[in-house]
C-alpha cells in the first residue's frame, strides 16, 4: 500500500522548506526519512489532537516528543503564559518566577539540592558532563549504546533516535580525540560497565534510566543499582539524563520510581509544558562548583527565561499523585488493548511500557539493548505507521521512539488508538 500523502498546503509547504531549512525540517526525525512519504505540517493543537495545514486531525502520540503531559494548549499553561507575557518576554537578569521553578523542582527530584535552568537538555547534558570532569578530574565518560543525550560531539557516539533512524549512528564533524574520550557498553550490560569503571579513570557514567531513544526499554531488575554502586566504588560520578523520563514516569522522575538516586540529574521536555526550557542539579557540594560560585564555567542568555518558566510552573502544579495513577491506569488499558490486537493478527511484535511512555517492536523477544532494538522489522514499522496515519493517528516516524500518552488522552482516545492499532496491524 502507498504512503499516506499529506494534503496540498503541507506538500507545498515542505517543498518550500526543502529550499530554505536543510533537509526541509529543523529537526531530522520530522522528515519521514525512515517511513517513507512526506510529513504533514502542524499548525495547531488541542487536547491530545493536532491539526494540519489542510485542516485534518491526528491523534497526537508525539506530544512534541514527550513534554505535552496535559495536552495541547491546557488552560492553567496558557493563562500562565498571557500573565508572563504582560510583564515581558525576556529579561537577561534574574526573576523571581526562576527561584519559584528551582524550589520546585528541587522540592521534587530526589537528590536535587540545587539547579541551574538552561534552554535545551543538549545543554543540560553538556554542562553537567563538564561539571563532572571538573569535580573528578578525570576526563573519560561512560555511555551506552542507543543512548542519546543531546548532540554535543561527545555524546554522538553510538547515540539512538536520530541518529539510528538515519543510519549514522556517528556524526561526521565530531573530532576524533573528542570521540576517543567517551567509552560504550551495551545498556543493561552491568558487568560490561562494571569492567570500565574498574579499568580506565571514568569520570561520569551518564544513561537515560529509562532508554527512550531506541524505542521503550526500561531497566533489568538491580541494573541501575548495581551502576550506583559501581559509581561509588570507583570515585565517577552518576550523572541520570531525566529530560525524557523526569516528571514523566513518576511525580520525581525516574529516580523516585527506581529508588537511585544520580549525583547529577538533566531535566527536559515537561519542565517547559511544551517551551524551551531544562535543567540540571544535584548535590550542592557539585552545584556550588558552577560559576559564579566556583570556576566551572556555564551561561545562556535566555536561561530562566520568564515565558518557559511560567509554562514549566504551570505544569508541574498540575502534576499531582493521582494524575501519575490515572496515567498508569490508561497507559495499562492500551496496553493490554494492543496486545490483544497483536495477538488477534499473528504476533511478530509486542508492547514495552513504562508509566505513560511506550513502545511497538516489530519483533517476539523483549528488547533489552540497541542490538535487540536494531533486530526489529524496521520496513513493518513503516508499513505500520502509515496505516496510523490514514486512520488519523500521529506517531513518532521512527522505529526507535518512544510514543506518549497525556491527561488528555481520555478513555475514548484509548479506544480509538486500540481500534487504529488494529487496523494498522491487519494491513501488515
Amino acid at each position: 500500500m502507498s504512503a499516506y500523502e499529506p494534503g496540498p498546503k503541507s506538500a507545498a509547504l515542505l517543498q518550500r522548506a526543502l529550499q530554505v531549512i536543510p533537509g526541509g525540517v529543523n529537526s531530522p526525525v520530522r522528515a519521514f526519512g525512515a517511513v517513507g512519504g512526506q510529513p504533514p505540517f502542524i499548525e495547531r493543537g488541542e487536547g491530545c489532537r493536532v491539526q494540519d495545514a489542510d485542516g485534518r486531525w491526528y491523534i497526537d502520540l508525539v506530544g512534541s516528543w514527550g513534554p505535552m503531559i496535559l495536552g495541547h494548549r491546557p488552560p492553567a499553561v496558557m493563562e500562565a503564559l498571557r500573565q508572563a507575557m504582560e510583564g515581558g518576554t525576556s529579561f537577561g537578569a534574574a526573576t523571581g518566577r526562576e527561584v519559584d521553578f528551582a524550589e520546585l523542582i528541587c522540592e521534587r527530584v530526589p537528590g536535587c539540592d540545587s539547579v541551574r535552568l538552561v534552554s535545551s537538555g543538549t545543554e543540560a547534558t553538556m554542562s553537567a558532563l563538564r561539571l563532572a570532569r571538573a569535580a573528578t578530574g578525570r576526563d573519560l565518560i561512560l555511555k551506552f549504546d542507543g543512548c542519546y543525550h543531546g548532540h554535543s560531539d561527545g555524546l554522538l557516539v553510538s547515540a539512538g533516535s536520530g541518529a539510528l533512524t538515519l543510519g549514522v549512528p556517528d556524526s561526521p564533524g565530531v573530532p576524533a580525540a573528542v570521540a576517543n574520550l567517551t567509552l560504550t557498553v551495551p545498556y543493561n550490560d552491568l558487568e560490561a560497565a562494571r569492567v570500565v569503571l574498574a579499568t580506565h579513570p571514568v569520570a561520569a557514567v551518564i544513561l537515560e534510566p529509562v532508554a527512550g531513544n531506541m524505542g521503550c526499554v526500561p531497566p533489568d531488575p538491580g541494573y541501575l543499582e548495581g551502576l550506583r554502586e559501581a559509581c561509588t566504588a570507583h570515585g565517577a560520578l552518576l550523572i541520570v539524563d531525566e529530560v525524557m523520563t523526569g516528571f514523566r514516569v513518576a511525580r520525581g522522575g525516574a529516580q523516585e520510581r527506581y529508588g537511585v538516586i544520580g549525583d547529577l540529574v538533566c531535566l527536559g521536555k515537561v519542565i517547559g509544558g511544551g517551551l524551551p526550557v531544562a535543567a540540571f542539579g544535584g548535590r550542592r557540594d557539585l552545584m556550588e562548583r558552577m560559576a559564579p560560585a566556583g570556576p566551572v564555567y556555564q551561561a545562556g542568555t535566555l536561561s530562566g527565561n520568564p515565558l518557559a518558566v511560567a509554562g514549566g510552573m504551570a505544569t508541574l502544579t498540575q502534576l499531582t499523585p493521582d494524575v501519575y495513577s490515572e496515567l498508569e491506569r490508561r497507559g495499562a488499558a492500551l496496553q493490554a488493548g494492543i496486545e490483544a490486537a497483536i495477538e488477534r493478527t499473528g504476533g511478530g511484535a509486542r508492547v514495552q511500557r513504562v508509566g505513560s511512555m511506550f513502545c511497538l517492536y516489530f519483533r517476539d523477544a523483549p528488547v533489552r539493548n540497541l542490538a535487540d532494538a536494531k533486530s526489529c522489522d524496521v520496513a513493518r514499522f513503516g508499513r505500520f505507521f502509515q496505516g496510523l496515519l490514514r486512520r488519523g493517528v500521529y506517531a513518532a516516524p521512527s522505529a526507535f521512539e518512544a510514543a506518549f500518552l497525556g491527561l488528555a488522552h481520555d478513555d475514548a482516545v484509548v479506544d480509538e488508538l486500540i481500534a487504529a492499532v488494529g487496523g494498522a496491524l491487519e494491513e501488515g
